[in-house]
């Protein structure tokens, strides 16, 4: 039985505003509350390489080898660069465009789960997190593991949709002032480039 420490703990989390939150409130703003939920799914596939790897054994690899966490910190910390880069030169309207090409929904997605994937921090966080909460003794620990990881990211894939809506509230109110667009944009652009030098300067 999931525990409600387990369920707190992860919701908690889950809502504390990292780069997945701020990508999906970004992309509400921009395209819509559609948009934001394929910034959704793709922030929360970016957990399962992460699941994966601590799964196989590469999490505790990473974790003593100070070369293996370094070279994925500062692939991160490049990509966060280059987003708050692209974010800060996209100068286009806050155009209204509820309908999105298969290819823009793929664009969404891949570019979501790269941000997650690039996160070495959610690899340490499978690892010294979650085993905490499978049962001692249980028959079943790999399953049980799994378990939790599959509610964690429903949580984050709910969250993140429901962030992305609230964004998409207040977009008319955005879109009618130029003004206020070219500040949210400098702003996502400044908190892209803040979470790439918190990264960059951040230990285990």
């Amino acid at each position: 039985m999931v525990s409600l420490e387990f369920l707190v703990t992860s919701l908690i989390v889950v809502l504390i505003p990292g780069t997945g939150a701020i990508y999906t409130v970004s992309t509400g703003l921009v395209q819509g509350r559609r948009a934001s939920v394929f910034a959704a799914l793709g922030c929360t596939a970016g957990i399962i390489p992460h699941l994966m790897a601590t799964v196989l054994g590469l999490a505790a690899v990473m974790h003593t080898s100070a070369l293996a966490f370094q070279a994925l910190k500062y692939a991160g910390v490049a990509y966060l660069f280059y987003v708050a880069y692209a974010t800060w030169r996209d100068k286009s309207a806050f155009a209204v465009d509820e309908t999105l090409s298969g290819n823009s929904a793929v664009a969404l997605i891949v570019k979501a789960f790269l941000l997650n994937i690039l996160n070495p921090k959610l690899t340490i966080f499978f690892l010294a997190f979650l085993p905490q909460f499978v049962p001692p003794g249980t028959s079943e620990p790999l399953l049980e593991f799994f378990k939790l990881s599959a509610i964690f990211m429903v949580m984050t894939f709910c969250v993140f949709v429901a962030y992305g809506f609230l964004a998409h509230a207040f977009r008319a109110s955005v879109i009618e002032s130029s003004r206020v667009q070219a500040w949210l944009r400098r702003g996502f652009a400044a908190t892209f480039a803040g979470l790439g030098a918190n990264l960059a300067f951040s230990e285990k």
